[in-house]
C-alpha cells in the first residue's frame, strides 16, 4: 500500500511520464523523415537514384534506433543490446549500400520509425489526460476560487444547457472532485507503466538484435563454457592420475625392484615387500576405478540412470530416496549430464547440508528431462558467482538446460534441473 501511495511522486514514474511526453515529437520526426524517404526512394527506383535514397533512409533509421535505445536505457531502465553492425564486403559505396538494403535489422528500424508514431500519439494522449485530470482534480480545492473571482461561474462547470447547469461549487462537490482526482493520480503511474511496457517490447523486438543473432551469441557463449569445462575436466583427470594412481604405481615399481634385489639375500623380507606391493596394487586399482567412474561410469552405460543414480545415492552421507520414472533413455550426452548433476548435488548434501535425509526424483515432461534433488538440511544455498552451483548452472545452460535453487535460510534445499530430452 505504501508503494501505491508513493508511486505518483516516485522518480521512476516521472521518468516514464517524461519518456512518453518526449516520445511524441521524436516519433513525429522519425515518421515524417522515414515515410518521406521511402516514398522518394520507391519513386526513384526506376532510376539508379532510388537505391542510394533507400540506403540513406535505412542508415538514418539505424541512427534513430541508437537514440531510442539510449532513451529507453536512461528513462525506462531497460538495456537493449545494439544489433550486429552491418559489414559490407570490399567494394566501396556500392557494397555498403547493398549491405544496408539486405540488412533485416535496418528494415526493422524503418518499420519502427513508421509504426511507432501512431502508438506514441495514443500513449501521449492517454498519459497526459490521466496526469492532467488526476492532479487537476486532486488540487481542485486549492484553485476552484479562480472561477468566482475571475469569471461569472461559481465553479468548474461539468454540464450546461439552456435549462440546467451543474458546477462544482459546493463543499461536497469539491470534496468528491478531489477524491476522484486522488484515485486518478494513483492510477496514472500504472497506466503510464503499461504504456511504456509496450514501448519496451517495440524497442526490444525491432531495434535490438534479431532472435537468430541472439541465439548465435548464446551458442557461442555456451560453446566457450563447454570448451572451458572440458579443459578443466582434462586438467582434473591429469592431476588425479599424476597425484594418485601414477605416483602409487611408480612407488610400486620401485618396491618390486627392491624386492627383486632382496630376494636372493633375504627371501622373507622380499616376501613382505611383495605383500605390501600387492596392497598398493589394490589401492591403485580402486583409484583407477574411481577415476573411471568420474569420467563415465560403466553402470550408466549398461543399465541407465536408475541404477547409476542409486549407486551414487548409496555413497551419500544421508539416506537418499531415488525415484526415476522415464519411458526410455535420453541421448547419451544428456544422460551423462543428468548423472553428474545429481552426483554433484548429492556431494553438496554430504559436505554442506548436514541433512538427515534427501531425495532424488527424475521424470520426463514433454520433451524435457526434469531432475529434482531435495534435502532437509540447513539451507542457505544460492547460485553465487564462483560457486559450484554457478558452474553447474553454466554446464546446464550450455545444452539449453536450466537450474533453479530454492534454499530458504530456515532450512531445506530443493534444486530443480531441466534438460532437453534429445533421443
Amino acid at each position: 500500500m505504501r508503494g501505491v501511495l508513493r508511486a505518483p511522486v516516485a522518480g521512476r514514474t516521472w521518468r516514464e511520464f517524461g519518456y512518453v511526453l518526449v516520445g511524441l515529437p521524436l516519433s513525429g520526426v522519425y515518421f515524417s523523415l522515414a515515410l518521406a524517404g521511402l516514398s522518394v526512394g520507391a519513386g526513384l527506383l526506376v532510376t539508379f537514384l532510388g537505391v542510394p535514397v533507400l540506403a540513406g533512409v535505412l542508415a538514418m533509421s539505424r541512427g534513430f534506433g541508437h537514440l531510442e535505445r539510449a532513451r529507453v536505457r536512461v528513462l525506462l531502465g531497460t538495456d537493449v543490446p545494439d544489433p550486429a553492425p552491418i559489414r559490407a564486403a570490399k567494394g566501396g559505396a556500392l557494397a555498403a549500400m547493398g549491405a544496408l538494403l539486405k540488412s533485416g535489422s535496418a528494415w526493422r528500424h524503418v518499420l519502427y520509425s513508421v509504426i511507432h508514431f501512431p502508438w506514441a500519439l495514443f500513449a501521449f494522449c492517454v498519459a497526459l489526460t490521466f496526469w492532467a485530470y488526476g492532479w487537476g482534480f486532486l488540487l481542485y480545492p486549492l484553485w476552484f476560487w479562480v472561477f468566482p473571482a475571475f469569471t461569472d461561474q461559481s465553479g468548474l462547470v461539468v454540464f450546461n444547457n439552456d435549462a440546467y447547469s451543474l458546477a462544482l461549487d459546493s463543499p461536497l462537490a469539491i470534496f468528491l472532485t478531489s477524491l476522484l482526482g486522488f484515485a486518478l493520480t494513483l492510477a496514472t503511474p500504472w497506466v503510464v507503466r503499461a504504456l511504456t511496457t509496450v514501448d519496451r517490447v517495440l524497442v526490444g523486438g525491432l531495434l535490438g538484435p534479431s532472435r537468430l543473432a541472439t541465439r548465435v551469441t548464446e551458442l557461442e557463449s555456451d560453446r566457450g563454457v563447454v570448451v572451458d569445462t572440458a579443459a578443466a575436466d582434462l586438467r582434473r583427470i591429469e592431476r588425479d592420475l599424476h597425484d594418485g594412481a601414477q605416483a602409487r604405481l611408480v612407488a610400486l615399481a620401485m618396491d618390486l625392484g627392491q624386492a627383486k634385489e632382496t630376494l636372493a639375500q633375504d627371501p622373507q623380507a622380499a616376501a613382505r615387500m611383495v605383500d605390501e606391493a600387492h596392497g598398493e596394487v589394490k589401492i591403485a586399482l580402486q583409484e583407477l576405478r574411481d577415476l573411471a567412474r568420474g569420467i563415465h561410469p560403466a553402470v550408466l552405460t549398461d543399465r541407465g540412470l536408475d541404477a547409476a543414480l542409486s549407486a551414487v545415492a548409496s555413497r551419500c552421507a544421508a539416506p537418499v530416496r531415488v525415484a526415476v520414472d522415464l519411458p526410455g533413455r535420453p541421448a547419451a550426452a544428456i544422460e551423462g549430464i543428468a548423472y553428474f548433476t545429481v552426483s554433484e548435488l548429492l556431494q553438496n548434501v554430504s559436505k554442506h547440508a548436514m541433512a538427515r535425509s534427501a531425495s532424488v526424483d527424475v521424470w520426463k515432461s514433454g520433451e524435457r528431462l526434469l531432475i529434482q534433488v531435495a534435502d532437509d538440511g540447513r539451507g542457505g544455498a544460492d547460485i553465487r558467482p564462483g560457486s559450484g552451483l554457478a558452474g553447474l548452472a553454466e554446464r546446464l545452460d550450455a545444452v539449453d538446460g536450466v537450474l533453479v535453487v530454492d534454499s530458504p535460510a530456515d532450512g531445506g534445499t530443493t534444486v530443480t534441473a531441466e534438460l532437453p530430452w534429445r533421443t
